[in-house]
């Protein structure tokens, strides 16, 4: 696509984000789909010639051909079932249907000696094609473009919790002062969440299933045909070892997309971490925890020239909100089907490429919007020191373990909707009734040295 192009693209996803979102296009684009579509049926063709009931044989060098139309499919390919599709081409009328244009083109470029044209999507349904197809797609999408930028995302995490672990920072919870903590912690704990997140995205991948069942999922043509084949254990084998999909058994003539649906939640939640991560991170940049590198030439406002603003962390945050609810959508769709077989699903299926493309333009974001921010460690101990009442936690807990049953009560009439100064908190030491140990344990307190173990909790990332 040209940069003209772009400008009339109806679709930012192929238009102003176009550059983004093109390593998604051998896996979500229309050719993507018929190439996969080739590749079941060359495969499946393939599987049929090895069973000892058919007739069928290839020699080496006519599987090479075979395997070759999906390994080196190219754009006139793609023109090419299209055109059989729509308007037909050579011997063959228009199809009007886009899995039987696949099966004519294997047809067509089989070679003119051979006798295999009567094999070509011997038994199958369209959805036996279509959801092995799909699959295969999904999957590859997810694990060679989403999962590494997720896992980068990942790592940029860890590594700001490693080298921050120290920094102590003013924690706040329902808005408002409390605990402290590190920034080194607070980064690390999204990297923990991430961490399970694409674990559980990987694990959902490892659980796409196929069917390959015909019509009604009950085998009846490929049965009719050949009833001693263990049709059963033949689908299996195609599905598991010749694809690396895990079979399912059970089915109409749609697979019931159980797996597809656990997939976008696992892929939701991981989104729904990020999104967690931006909100925060754009509170920190606007509570000027957080300062941005500014971009030489960038303009942040088109009246303001001053300003550095988090729009990586904002562009994030609408992206993956919209992927969020494209994905729910997708999760709660794809699993219901009328009786047994609707097409309304199939033109759904085809927005599973739109989804993950905004998720990939959103991790891209948060990426890009991480690499910029930097902790001010001047405005976080400013913060600590004109917070005292926060060592107030410390105090009435250490004084609990005194034994002091009102320690709660006397704190809190000292802190609570009062302007405090550690001043404040030393008069109240001086007239407790403590060992002198005690006095001098809580005239140490301050709010950045009260983190806890924080530090350490970082090295709890694996």
């Amino acid at each position: 696509m040209t940069e003209i192009d772009a400008l009339y693209a109806v679709s930012p996803l192929d238009g102003r984000y176009g550059g983004r979102t093109a390593p998604l296009s051998p896996y979500a684009s229309e050719a993507a789909l018929m190439r996969a579509r080739v590749r079941v049926e060359v495969e499946y063709l393939i599987a049929l010639a090895d069973l000892e009931a058919t007739p069928l044989e290839f020699d080496l060098d006519e599987r090479t051909h075979l395997r070759g139309l999906y390994q080196h499919f190219a754009e006139e390919d793609a023109q090419l079932i299209k055109k059989l599709e729509t308007e037909g081409h050579a011997e063959f009328e228009a199809t009007n249907h886009d899995v039987k244009a696949v099966e004519y083109f294997v047809r067509h470029r089989l070679p003119d000696d051979s006798d295999a044209s009567a094999w070509i999507h011997f038994g199958l349904t369209s959805e036996d094609v279509n959801n092995l197809a799909h699959r295969l797609l999904v999957r590859d999408a997810v694990d060679e473009v989403l999962l590494p930028e997720l896992y980068d995302v990942r790592d940029t995490l860890a590594e700001m919790a490693r080298e921050y672990r120290d920094l102590p920072m003013l924690a706040r919870t329902h808005g408002q002062p409390a605990t402290p903590t590190t920034f080194g912690k607070e980064m690390a704990v999204y990297a923990a969440r991430l961490a399970r997140a694409t674990g559980r995205i990987r694990r959902a991948t490892d659980d796409l299933r196929g069917k390959l069942g015909g019509a009604s999922g009950t085998y009846a043509a490929h049965h009719a045909a050949y009833p001693d084949v263990e049709w059963q254990a033949f689908a299996r084998a195609f599905v598991e070892d010749g694809l690396d999909l895990e079979f399912e058994r059970l089915t109409t003539q749609v697979n019931p997309c159980d797996d597809l649906a656990a997939l976008f939640d696992a892929v939701r939640g991981a989104n729904t971490v990020l999104l967690d991560l931006d909100l925060d991170v754009w509170l920190y940049v606007s509570d000027r925890y957080l300062g941005q590198e500014a971009v030489e030439g960038e303009t942040g406002s088109s009246t303001m020239p001053h300003k550095v603003n988090p729009i990586d962390f904002e562009n994030s945050e609408g992206n993956l909100s919209k992927a969020n609810s494209d994905l729910t959508f997708l999760a709660d769709y794809v699993t219901t089907s009328r009786l047994q077989r609707d097409l309304s699903d199939s033109t759904v299926k085809r927005n599973i490429g739109g989804a993950f493309a905004h998720c990939l333009i959103g991790y891209g974001k948060t990426a890009s919007g991480l690499s910029k921010v930097v902790p001010n460690e001047r405005v976080m101990r400013e913060d600590l020191e004109n917070t005292p009442e926060i060592i107030g936690e410390a105090v009435q807990t250490i004084l609990r373990r005194e034994g002091q049953a009102d320690a709660y009560e006397r704190v809190k009439a000292v802190t609570r909707g009062k302007d405090v100064t550690l001043a404040d908190f030393r008069e109240l030491f001086d007239d407790l009734e403590v060992d002198e140990g005690v006095r001098e344990e809580l005239n140490a307190l301050t709010p950045a040295g009260y983190t806890g173990v924080a530090s350490d909790l970082v090295d709890d990332l694996e």
